[in-house]
């Protein structure tokens, strides 16, 4: 069957070279046709174009955890064939590769270095490799450093995520931490802790009844005081940071932090306006948090974003609303005492000197877990729909991030945002809500779709990373499956 294919009319099926008819589970909205430019991909994650207009895509060679699983490569797509270009094995390069952005005759990526810290490369068509950013420890756990691209003032930019799921390093990061024993959440600056200390489960011994008590911004198993000061790095995770690519190791500043695992970053470039993509709390771990919404932001130099003490709305974690049942939350010590389960804040704000952050600068609600990922901004060619944001939602990980999820999917779509609204609605999605394997149409429609952008042909280009399923029986329980990446073309008919 041909590579090219295009949706006709609702979008519910393939139309074939041979004129013969196949059910697609992938809708667009009417005035627009979808193909599939390339397919049978291991693990993408981004694609960028270089000053002729050749794409490229960069596959990840692993998952959530640092465990090479696939190729890492840079691979040419063209006539509905994807071709290695770059192989990344063997050069200081550990997974996941996330960010690709293409700037000065060379490729810069997005990666974990050889100590795991979060790292960036510049790479070359002919496959030299220069690590010329490395050292954020955030990188470590879960979440790594992301999406890269050049923002309009000539620097780069890149977006980190911070480790753990709301600053403390617990059991649900356990295989990080046994790697990497010192890794933690780090702050862009100076900040004061309230000395909440939970008390979980210590893996590290034989002993199942072992436990440990482990405050916010410390290595597992460290407990903190009242008044304690953590300093600020200028890695940091949570953040923004931004580089000049001539000197960036010298030049490597924060441009905004806060935040929890930032994926995707974009720019109008009217207006001069940035956003930015977020993975919310989950329910996990020794702070869970019970959200209701994932979110995209609007991005203010120089501001905190409230992360780890503000939801994704930007409302106080203190407010009941975003309890879990006891059942799922470990008692809370300071000074050695117990003071109970409830949700607080780990960070002195005013002491710390930060101001929380304002709901306004929130661009669009997603639903709880839907994963906000990479985004971009729709070109002046779309009419109407010129300055909206599109932003890919990678889906859910329920139960092991959420166990209160149900069976309701979220995400597993691309979405759009009218940024003079905050008006969010489905763009690109399935016939049934989910991931195009779970209904009987893999290959045929959306599974893990995580990277949007407007190509050169103002046309609309979206990563599927492929399939990713929920597996208990391992740890972490997360099954992936390299070869079922593609690359959709979404365009006006």
């Amino acid at each position: 069957m041909a590579l090219s294919m295009l949706v006709i009319l609702s979008g519910c099926h393939l139309f074939q070279d041979d004129d013969s008819f196949e059910p697609l589970v992938v809708q667009v909205p009417a005035g627009f046709q979808i193909e599939k430019v390339a397919e049978g991909l291991q693990l993408p994650t981004s694609v960028t174009w270089d000053d002729a207009g050749n794409m490229y895509v960069v596959e990840a060679g692993g998952g959530l955890e640092p465990e090479k699983l696939a190729p890492m490569r840079i691979m040419q797509v063209k006539n509905g064939k994807a071709t290695q270009v770059v192989d990344l094995a063997g050069k200081g390069i550990n997974p996941a590769i996330v960010g690709i952005v293409w700037h000065e005759e060379a490729f810069y990526i997005t990666h974990r270095g050889e100590d795991l810290t979060g790292a960036v490369s510049r790479v070359t068509k002919s496959g030299q490799v220069e690590t010329i950013l490395q050292g954020i420890i955030d990188s470590q756990a879960e979440h790594q450093i992301n999406d890269i691209r050049m923002g309009p003032d000539g620097r780069m930019y890149v977006a980190v995520g911070m480790a753990g799921n709301a600053a403390v390093m617990d059991m649900s990061v356990g295989p990080w931490i046994m790697q990497s024993p010192n890794v933690r959440a780090t702050p862009c600056q100076d900040i004061v802790l309230k000395g909440r200390n939970y008390k979980t489960a210590d893996f590290r011994t034989e002993d199942p009844t072992d436990s440990v008590l482990t405050g916010a911004y410390v290595p597992f198993g460290t407990p903190t005081e009242p008044g304690q000061v953590i300093k600020g790095v200028t890695l940091c995770g949570g953040s923004i940071l931004s580089f000049d690519t001539r000197n960036p190791m010298g030049t490597v500043e924060t441009h905004a932090w806060g935040f929890r695992n930032l994926i995707g970053l974009a720019w109008d470039k009217r207006t001069g306006a940035m956003y930015a993509a977020e993975n919310g709390y989950d329910i996990r771990g020794a702070r869970p948090v019970k959200d209701y919404m994932d979110a995209s932001l609007r991005i203010e130099q120089g501001k905190w974003y409230g992360v780890p003490d503000f939801s994704a709305e930007r409302k106080p974690l203190d407010w009941e609303l975003f309890e879990v049942p006891d059942n799922l939350q470990p008692m809370v010590f300071v000074n050695g005492e117990p003071v109970g389960k409830e949700l607080d804040f780990v960070i002195d704000h005013q002491a710390s000197g930060l101001t929380p952050p304002n709901p306004s600068v929130v661009l669009g609600k997603h639903e709880f877990n839907s994963s906000p990922s990479m985004m971009d901004v729709a070109p002046a060619s779309w009419g109407d729909m010129a300055g909206h944001v599109f932003i890919a939602e990678w889906g859910d990980l329920a139960p092991p991030t959420n166990p209160l999820r149900g069976q309701d999917p979220a995400g597993f779509q691309v979405v759009m945002v009218d940024p003079a609204t905050g008006h969010l609605k489905p763009f690109v999605h399935n016939l049934l809500p989910g991931p195009a394997s779970a209904q009987g149409g893999q290959g045929k429609g959306l599974d893990r779709p995580f990277d949007v952008q407007f190509g050169p042909d103002d046309a609309m280009y979206i990563v599927d990373y492929g399939v990713v399923e929920i597996d208990m029986s391992q740890a972490p329980p997360y099954e992936y499956k390299p070869g079922t990446g593609a690359i959709w073309k979404v365009s006006k008919k």
